[in-house]
């Protein structure tokens, strides 16, 4: 299952590739990209465990820019 998240406030290209290594390595994660440019982030995993992906992806962006949020729809 692919889904786009909006991202609000983050501030650097380096920190949105920091992410996206970050994110890659969580297990379920079939692919992720996170865009600097457009601030967003478009996570491919598993539909069952797409929560429990995004909660733990949000831990990541929290440890990397900490002003950083992703917008749930």
């Amino acid at each position: 299952m692919k889904k786009v998240y909006k991202l609000e406030d983050l501030d650097c290209a380096n920190c949105a590739a920091k992410m996206e290594r970050a994110i890659a390595k969580i297990e379920g994660v079939e692919s992720v990209r996170v865009s600097f440019l457009s601030q967003r982030m478009t996570l491919e995993a598993e539909e069952s465990k797409m929560e429990e992906i995004l909660d733990q992806a949000v831990k990541v962006c929290k440890r990397i820019e900490p002003d950083c949020k992703i917008i749930r729809p």
